[in-house]
């Protein structure tokens, strides 16, 4: 479910003419030219790394010191890989499941009715691989198809640009998670016996709203706040919605703490917009690092994050539950740490290093709150 993406001023004459080569490629339904489309593609790129040698754009990451763990996972500094499977796991970013896995863990302890037995740990995992693999899969996939265009600028190793995968073998794969995950979602429905099919709803406008943030005319991600602010209620809110509803009912108060925790979610899409402030601008997405500047979007990027939890802590209190916003404010304190450790230091640097160290306890703070709103 849903849904995402080095800093420059200037953009080779080499990358001008990528990217104009990419605004006349077919778009996401119609696939008759895609192996014309593949090796032409092949051939600019290779035409980039062999007429500009001191250009960055084809050694960002080169293949010699690439890394096999950083491929699996689909983050940067990973190897070139020539394996399609690996590849296509490359295109769903596992390392982005886990907070929908652990979204589903949330909906599921708020619920109340979760039980250690056989069906609910099967209900349970069936809604991860619906809400992680597949449509997050999805999601991931879409956007890299999406911003092919931006890769060849920032990221030109990555398997689009590279050649690594051809158009056709990307788009059957968009369809074949997208199918997959809103099969899922019925089927969870006739499991959880519910006579109106909310799961199926939840994925179906997850994944419209993964689509709309990736692919024109809309392209949410156009607007930093709007486009931030879907991917963060799609990664928080709606796989808590889904293990919720497979377990018990979706409660007005739910929804909008949870609408409220998408805020922070916001705060953790834009660490990923540092890395693309160059191709951003050059295709005139006005991220917030471009639209506010690097300096004022990270301040913007941990004030959503710290902001949300504690005003998240302030509602348990005030709810009578004051040592669960206790134990959320205690689990802010490392997040700040690791914020001036990293993430204000250099964002574009240490955006990785800042998340696999803070949010784990962003995650932590998540499960807290759902154990509070259970009882």
């Amino acid at each position: 479910m849903a849904s995402l993406l080095s800093s420059g001023s200037s953009i080779s004459s080499s990358n001008r003419t990528l990217n104009r080569h990419f605004r006349s490629q077919i778009r996401f339904f119609s696939a008759p030219t895609s192996l014309q489309w593949h090796q032409r593609f092949v051939v600019r790129a290779t035409d980039t790394k062999t007429n500009e040698g001191n250009s960055q754009s084809l050694d960002k990451t080169p293949a010699s010191r690439g890394s096999s763990f950083n491929q699996l996972l689909g983050i940067k500094g990973a190897k070139r890989e020539t394996d399609k499977w690996k590849v296509r796991l490359q295109l769903t970013k596992p390392v982005t499941w886990p907070p929908l896995v652990c979204g589903v863990v949330c909906g599921a302890a708020a619920s109340g009715n979760f039980h250690w037995n056989i069906e609910d740990v099967t209900k349970s995992i069936l809604c991860m691989m619906m809400s992680g693999p597949c449509l997050t899969g999805y999601t991931q996939t879409l956007n890299d198809w999406y911003d092919r265009e931006i890769d060849a600028i920032n990221e030109p190793y990555r398997p689009i640009p590279s050649g690594a995968i051809s158009e056709n073998e990307v788009i059957t794969q968009i369809w074949v998670l997208l199918l997959g995950g809103l099969g899922l979602g019925g089927l969870l429905d006739v499991l959880a016996g519910h006579k109106e099919p909310i799961i199926f709803y939840l994925a179906l406008g997850g994944s419209l709203v993964s689509y709309i943030y990736s692919a024109p005319p809309l392209k949410l991600k156009q607007n930093g706040w709007i486009g931030n602010f879907a991917m963060g209620a799609s990664y928080i809110g709606l796989p808590w919605w889904a293990g919720q509803a497979l377990f018990g009912t979706l409660t007005p108060d739910i929804i909008v703490l949870t609408m409220l925790y998408s805020i922070a979610g916001l705060g953790i899409a834009i660490v990923n917009d540092f890395k693309s402030i160059e191709g951003d601008r050059a295709l005139g997405l006005k991220s917030l690092p471009v639209a506010y500047g690097v300096e004022t979007a990270k301040w913007i990027c941990v004030g959503a994050i710290d902001m949300t939890q504690i005003s998240v802590a302030g509602y348990l209190m005030g709810a009578g539950k004051p040592l669960y916003g206790l134990a959320l404010l205690g689990l802010i304190v490392p997040q700040v740490f690791f914020q001036f450790q990293f993430f204000l230091k250099d964002p574009v640097k240490y955006d990785v290093r800042y998340q696999a160290s803070a949010q784990p306890f962003l995650v932590l703070g998540l499960l807290v709150t759902a154990l509070a709103t259970s009882h």
